[in-house]
Protein backbone atom coordinates (compact mmCIF):
# COMPACT_ATOMS: atom_id res chain seq x y z
CA UNK A 1 0.00 0.00 0.00
CA UNK A 2 1.98 3.39 -1.27
CA UNK A 3 2.42 5.90 1.61
CA UNK A 4 0.52 9.25 1.64
CA UNK A 5 3.32 10.55 0.01
CA UNK A 6 3.65 8.47 -3.03
CA UNK A 7 -0.01 8.84 -3.28
CA UNK A 8 0.42 12.19 -3.52
CA UNK A 9 3.44 12.37 -5.54
CA UNK A 10 1.88 10.10 -8.23
CA UNK A 11 -1.40 11.94 -8.45
CA UNK A 12 0.28 14.84 -9.21
CA UNK A 13 2.83 13.68 -11.54
CA UNK A 14 -0.29 11.17 -13.41
CA UNK A 15 0.39 12.40 -17.06
CA UNK A 16 3.73 14.20 -16.50
CA UNK A 17 5.32 11.26 -15.70
CA UNK A 18 5.52 7.88 -17.65
CA UNK A 19 3.11 5.52 -16.27
CA UNK A 20 5.23 2.82 -15.66
CA UNK A 21 7.70 5.18 -13.57
CA UNK A 22 5.11 6.17 -10.98
CA UNK A 23 5.43 3.00 -8.62
CA UNK A 24 9.06 4.07 -8.26
CA UNK A 25 8.51 7.39 -6.58
CA UNK A 26 9.58 7.39 -3.26
CA UNK A 27 7.82 6.76 -0.42
CA UNK A 28 9.20 9.11 2.20
CA UNK A 29 11.91 11.92 2.68
CA UNK A 30 14.09 13.44 4.66
CA UNK A 31 13.53 16.70 6.50
CA UNK A 32 16.40 18.71 7.82
CA UNK A 33 15.56 22.32 8.31
CA UNK A 34 14.06 24.13 5.38
CA UNK A 35 15.93 20.95 3.75
CA UNK A 36 13.74 18.19 2.11
CA UNK A 37 15.99 15.40 1.16
CA UNK A 38 14.50 12.36 -1.60
CA UNK A 39 15.96 8.77 -2.82
CA UNK A 40 15.16 8.60 -6.22
CA UNK A 41 15.54 5.56 -8.08
CA UNK A 42 17.95 5.56 -11.11
CA UNK A 43 15.21 5.61 -13.74
CA UNK A 44 13.64 8.65 -12.34
CA UNK A 45 16.89 10.83 -12.20
CA UNK A 46 15.81 12.72 -15.05
CA UNK A 47 13.01 13.48 -13.87
CA UNK A 48 14.65 14.62 -10.38
CA UNK A 49 13.64 18.40 -10.79
CA UNK A 50 10.01 18.01 -11.99
CA UNK A 51 9.58 15.60 -8.85
CA UNK A 52 11.26 18.60 -6.93
CA UNK A 53 8.97 20.82 -7.78
CA UNK A 54 6.26 19.53 -6.92
CA UNK A 55 7.43 18.36 -3.43
CA UNK A 56 8.70 22.19 -3.17
CA UNK A 57 4.84 23.37 -3.88
CA UNK A 58 3.29 20.22 -1.72
CA UNK A 59 5.76 20.48 1.37
CA UNK A 60 4.79 23.82 2.91
CA UNK A 61 7.74 24.35 5.19
CA UNK A 62 10.50 23.19 2.62
CA UNK A 63 12.33 25.38 1.10
CA UNK A 64 15.23 23.54 -0.86
CA UNK A 65 14.58 20.04 -2.66
CA UNK A 66 17.43 17.71 -2.35
CA UNK A 67 18.17 14.16 -4.15
CA UNK A 68 20.82 11.39 -2.64
CA UNK A 69 23.53 10.81 -5.90
CA UNK A 70 25.90 8.80 -3.76
CA UNK A 71 26.63 7.14 -0.35
CA UNK A 72 28.48 8.73 2.39
CA UNK A 73 32.11 9.66 2.26
CA UNK A 74 34.12 8.20 5.00
CA UNK A 75 35.58 8.96 7.19
CA UNK A 76 34.06 12.15 7.62
CA UNK A 77 30.72 10.89 6.11
CA UNK A 78 30.64 13.59 3.96
CA UNK A 79 26.60 13.41 2.03
CA UNK A 80 26.67 13.15 -1.38
CA UNK A 81 23.53 15.53 -2.44
CA UNK A 82 22.66 17.84 -5.10
CA UNK A 83 20.08 20.45 -5.21
CA UNK A 84 16.96 19.74 -7.60
CA UNK A 85 14.60 22.64 -6.53
CA UNK A 86 14.25 26.09 -4.81
CA UNK A 87 16.70 28.00 -3.28
CA UNK A 88 20.10 26.53 -3.98
CA UNK A 89 20.60 27.20 -0.18
CA UNK A 90 21.80 23.57 2.27
CA UNK A 91 22.88 25.51 5.47
CA UNK A 92 19.75 25.27 7.55
CA UNK A 93 18.75 25.26 11.18
CA UNK A 94 17.04 21.93 12.20
CA UNK A 95 14.76 21.73 15.46
CA UNK A 96 14.34 18.63 17.12
CA UNK A 97 13.01 17.93 20.80
CA UNK A 98 13.61 21.39 21.88
CA UNK A 99 17.54 21.86 20.52
CA UNK A 100 18.74 23.41 17.46
CA UNK A 101 21.00 22.31 15.19
CA UNK A 102 22.57 24.36 12.40
CA UNK A 103 24.38 22.52 9.48
CA UNK A 104 25.00 22.26 5.31
CA UNK A 105 23.22 18.79 4.57
CA UNK A 106 25.60 18.95 1.65
CA UNK A 107 28.77 18.55 3.86
CA UNK A 108 27.59 16.74 7.24
CA UNK A 109 25.36 14.04 8.03
CA UNK A 110 22.41 14.12 9.95
CA UNK A 111 20.63 10.61 10.88
CA UNK A 112 16.85 10.89 11.30
CA UNK A 113 16.83 7.34 12.66
CA UNK A 114 18.94 8.44 15.72
CA UNK A 115 15.93 10.62 16.88
CA UNK A 116 14.84 8.59 20.00
CA UNK A 117 18.20 7.57 20.87
CA UNK A 118 19.10 11.40 20.63
CA UNK A 119 15.52 11.90 23.44
CA UNK A 120 16.94 8.99 25.67
CA UNK A 121 20.20 9.97 26.13
CA UNK A 122 18.95 13.93 27.30
CA UNK A 123 17.24 12.53 30.19
CA UNK A 124 20.34 9.89 31.27
CA UNK A 125 22.32 12.23 32.28
CA UNK A 126 23.01 13.11 35.75
CA UNK A 127 23.57 16.65 37.17
CA UNK A 128 27.67 17.08 37.57
CA UNK A 129 28.40 14.50 35.63
CA UNK A 130 31.83 14.77 33.44
CA UNK A 131 31.53 13.41 30.07
CA UNK A 132 33.49 12.49 27.01
CA UNK A 133 31.28 12.41 23.77
CA UNK A 134 34.23 11.08 21.42
CA UNK A 135 32.22 11.45 18.29
CA UNK A 136 30.48 14.81 18.36
CA UNK A 137 29.91 16.16 15.02
CA UNK A 138 27.77 18.94 15.06
CA UNK A 139 26.76 18.08 18.94
CA UNK A 140 23.81 15.55 18.14
CA UNK A 141 24.21 13.79 21.30
CA UNK A 142 26.22 16.79 23.47
CA UNK A 143 23.28 19.23 22.55
CA UNK A 144 20.33 17.43 24.21
CA UNK A 145 22.60 16.12 27.27
CA UNK A 146 24.01 19.26 27.94
CA UNK A 147 20.85 21.10 27.70
CA UNK A 148 18.32 18.78 29.63
CA UNK A 149 20.90 16.63 31.75
CA UNK A 150 22.89 19.90 33.24
CA UNK A 151 26.16 17.54 33.34
CA UNK A 152 28.89 19.81 35.01
CA UNK A 153 31.32 19.91 31.37
CA UNK A 154 30.96 17.82 28.20
CA UNK A 155 34.52 16.93 26.32
CA UNK A 156 32.51 17.07 22.82
CA UNK A 157 35.41 15.96 20.34
CA UNK A 158 35.42 15.24 16.65
CA UNK A 159 38.31 15.05 13.94
CA UNK A 160 36.11 17.08 11.50
CA UNK A 161 36.69 20.99 11.64
CA UNK A 162 33.64 21.60 9.88
CA UNK A 163 31.53 19.64 12.86
CA UNK A 164 33.79 21.20 15.12
CA UNK A 165 32.75 25.04 13.56
CA UNK A 166 28.94 24.16 13.62
CA UNK A 167 29.40 22.38 17.38
CA UNK A 168 30.36 25.95 18.00
CA UNK A 169 27.41 27.25 16.49
CA UNK A 170 25.24 24.72 17.94
CA UNK A 171 26.60 25.43 21.84
CA UNK A 172 25.51 29.04 21.12
CA UNK A 173 22.16 28.77 19.43
CA UNK A 174 21.48 26.53 22.50
CA UNK A 175 22.29 28.65 25.37
CA UNK A 176 25.12 25.91 26.60
CA UNK A 177 27.87 27.89 26.81
CA UNK A 178 30.32 27.13 29.78
CA UNK A 179 28.73 23.57 29.66
CA UNK A 180 30.20 21.76 26.61
CA UNK A 181 34.27 22.39 25.37
CA UNK A 182 34.29 21.50 21.41
CA UNK A 183 37.57 19.70 21.06
CA UNK A 184 38.73 19.18 17.26
CA UNK A 185 41.02 16.07 17.17
CA UNK A 186 41.39 12.29 17.07
CA UNK A 187 39.78 11.19 19.70
CA UNK A 188 42.45 8.55 20.47
CA UNK A 189 44.94 10.93 20.54
CA UNK A 190 42.64 13.38 22.80
CA UNK A 191 41.93 10.48 25.01
CA UNK A 192 46.23 9.96 26.18
CA UNK A 193 45.90 13.84 27.04
CA UNK A 194 43.49 13.74 29.40
CA UNK A 195 42.97 10.01 30.89
CA UNK A 196 40.57 8.86 34.50
CA UNK A 197 38.47 12.17 34.37
CA UNK A 198 35.10 11.01 33.14
CA UNK A 199 31.94 9.56 34.16
CA UNK A 200 30.63 8.87 31.52
CA UNK A 201 31.84 8.42 27.73
CA UNK A 202 29.62 8.11 24.49
CA UNK A 203 31.19 6.33 21.53
CA UNK A 204 28.20 7.30 18.79
CA UNK A 205 30.87 6.32 15.50
CA UNK A 206 29.39 3.42 13.66
CA UNK A 207 31.00 0.65 12.08
CA UNK A 208 34.16 -0.45 13.88
CA UNK A 209 33.56 1.21 17.37
CA UNK A 210 34.77 -1.37 18.83
CA UNK A 211 38.26 0.12 17.49
CA UNK A 212 37.99 3.22 19.95
CA UNK A 213 37.18 1.28 23.43
CA UNK A 214 40.69 1.29 24.32
CA UNK A 215 40.24 5.56 24.36
CA UNK A 216 37.03 5.45 25.87
CA UNK A 217 38.04 3.48 28.53
CA UNK A 218 41.52 5.60 29.53
CA UNK A 219 39.08 8.39 29.53
CA UNK A 220 36.94 6.87 32.37
CA UNK A 221 37.63 7.13 36.19
CA UNK A 222 40.00 4.64 37.93
CA UNK A 223 36.53 4.17 40.34
CA UNK A 224 34.60 3.19 36.52
CA UNK A 225 31.78 5.23 35.06
CA UNK A 226 29.31 4.16 32.16
CA UNK A 227 30.01 3.82 28.56
CA UNK A 228 27.61 4.15 25.34
CA UNK A 229 28.97 1.81 22.74
CA UNK A 230 27.24 1.93 19.70
CA UNK A 231 28.28 -0.80 16.69
CA UNK A 232 27.06 -2.44 13.84
CA UNK A 233 25.71 -6.41 14.86
CA UNK A 234 23.98 -8.79 12.99
CA UNK A 235 21.14 -10.01 14.62
CA UNK A 236 22.50 -13.61 15.57
CA UNK A 237 25.32 -12.10 17.21
CA UNK A 238 22.77 -10.12 19.39
CA UNK A 239 23.08 -9.40 22.47
CA UNK A 240 25.97 -11.76 23.15
CA UNK A 241 28.66 -10.59 20.87
CA UNK A 242 28.59 -6.71 22.13
CA UNK A 243 28.71 -8.08 25.58
CA UNK A 244 31.64 -10.09 25.09
CA UNK A 245 33.76 -7.19 23.29
CA UNK A 246 32.60 -5.22 26.51
CA UNK A 247 33.70 -7.66 28.23
CA UNK A 248 36.63 -8.59 26.87
CA UNK A 249 37.96 -4.48 26.44
CA UNK A 250 37.11 -3.96 30.06
CA UNK A 251 39.54 -6.29 31.31
CA UNK A 252 42.47 -5.12 29.05
CA UNK A 253 41.65 -1.75 30.28
CA UNK A 254 41.47 -3.10 34.37
CA UNK A 255 37.93 -2.66 34.37
CA UNK A 256 34.88 -4.92 35.06
CA UNK A 257 31.50 -5.24 33.79
CA UNK A 258 29.24 -4.36 36.45
CA UNK A 259 25.72 -4.67 34.40
CA UNK A 260 24.30 -3.28 31.19
CA UNK A 261 22.01 -0.47 32.24
CA UNK A 262 20.44 -0.53 28.82
CA UNK A 263 20.45 -2.22 25.52
CA UNK A 264 18.40 -1.47 22.21
CA UNK A 265 18.26 -1.41 18.69
CA UNK A 266 18.89 2.45 17.70
CA UNK A 267 17.94 1.62 13.79
CA UNK A 268 18.06 -0.74 10.74
CA UNK A 269 21.41 -0.84 8.77
CA UNK A 270 21.16 -3.05 6.54
CA UNK A 271 18.61 -6.44 6.23
CA UNK A 272 19.23 -8.43 9.38
CA UNK A 273 21.86 -6.26 10.54
CA UNK A 274 21.15 -3.82 12.93
CA UNK A 275 22.65 -0.51 14.71
CA UNK A 276 22.81 -0.85 18.19
CA UNK A 277 23.68 0.40 21.72
CA UNK A 278 24.71 -0.23 25.35
CA UNK A 279 24.90 1.33 27.99
CA UNK A 280 27.60 -0.62 30.03
CA UNK A 281 28.13 0.42 33.77
CA UNK A 282 31.99 -0.62 34.70
CA UNK A 283 33.92 -0.34 37.97
CA UNK A 284 37.62 -1.49 38.50
CA UNK A 285 38.53 -5.51 37.99
CA UNK A 286 40.02 -5.85 41.67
Amino acid sequence: MPTAFKRMLMEELRGRLPERSLPLLPSGFQRVGHVIILSLRPELAEHAELIGSVVLEKIPYARTVCRRIGPMISPVKKPQIEVIAGEPRTETVHKEGGCLFKLDVAKLMFSKGNVRERARMAKVVRPGELIFDLFAGIGYFTIPMAKTGRPAIIYAVDINPLAIHYLIENVRLNGVRGLVVPVLGDCREVAKKMPGLADRVLLGFIPGTRAFLPAALHVLRPEGGIVHYHDIYHQRELWRKPLEILESAAAEAGFKLVRTLYRGVVKSYAPRIYHVVVDALLGPAG
